[in-house]
């Protein structure tokens, strides 16, 4: 974890659940002594993120429909406090591509950093959702959202031409269709020893978790649109979940020319994963 996280230790859940007592019914000791939730149970995480943004970050009202995924805070924060060693910059403009309902790279990035934020979304539903976070958080009230109307584009149609950003983050659909995600659930079902009653963390929108050609297709089209604005945006980035991607990645993106390429490894806890970045500028 970037060593700038403040959730690279072990929750306070006192705390915590001072924070949001709903939380008090997840928590649990697990065979070393350690106060822990299930990671797999949707609700558990729910009620996590409240009470870490209620916390930390002052967020008095956050919520997202069951359907939706739910993301680990910790893992999101780590992509921005990398994005901020990439910019070196103080004062930020991102632009959030897919915010989702839960608007979590926005919320994180003007609570943690004061940056000034961008979100976009495709579903309507979802950007409802991030709408009625921004209403009831007057701290968010600059977050401007936009409703991507053309789901066959990406950065078209969102950036307008007096528009300056200096990174652009996303974290893309990872499969390509519906089996495939249904398939990635089942693994993960197995590997935890859960039984598919038991759990909803795994869920999400179509359009959170599939996309056709997976995040590869969808890299290589926001890559391909990235031409178009860049004296407008100094950083494209996305968030790559398969590391066999990378090659393709660069390939794709290197064609638009681009003056430089970078991949940045991120690792919380176990899990490793990684963002790719590129400028024009």
């Amino acid at each position: 974890m970037h060593p700038k996280n403040p959730f690279n230790k072990d929750y306070n859940f006192d705390n915590l659940i001072a924070a949001h007592p709903p939380l008090k019914t997840f928590v649990f000791e697990n065979e070393h002594g350690n106060k822990t939730v299930k990671f797999a149970n949707h609700e558990a995480v729910k009620a996590l993120n409240t009470a870490l943004l209620r916390a930390h970050y002052g967020i008095t009202y956050w919520n997202i429909p069951e359907d939706n995924l739910c993301p680990p805070i910790p893992g999101r924060l780590d992509y921005l406090l990398h994005i901020a060693d990439l910019t070196n910059k103080t004062e930020i403009h991102l632009l959030d591509v897919g915010t989702g309902a839960n608007l979590i790279y926005p919320i994180l990035a003007n609570r943690h950093f004061n940056w000034k934020c961008t979100a976009t979304e495709v579903n309507l539903d979802s950007l409802s959702n991030a709408k009625e976070i921004i209403d009831k958080n007057p701290d968010l009230k600059d977050i401007e959202l936009r409703h991507q109307q053309f789901k066959s584009h990406i950065l078209e149609h969102i950036i307008q031409p007096t528009d300056v950003f200096n990174v652009v983050v996303c974290n893309p659909p990872f499969f390509k269709n519906r089996t495939d995600a249904e398939q990635s659930n089942r693994r993960k079902f197995k590997n935890l020893e859960l039984s598919e009653e038991s759990t909803k963390n795994f869920g999400g929108l179509s359009n959170e978790l599939w996309y056709k050609g997976g995040e590869v297709a969808f890299i290589q089209k926001m890559a391909e649109e990235s031409v178009q604005f860049k004296d407008q945006a100094q950083w494209f980035t996305a968030i790559v979940s398969q590391n066999d991607n990378l090659k393709k990645l660069k390939r794709a993106i290197n064609k638009t020319k681009p003056t430089e390429v970078r991949i940045v490894e991120m690792e919380q806890g176990n899990k490793q994963s990684r963002f790719i970045a590129w400028t024009f500028q």
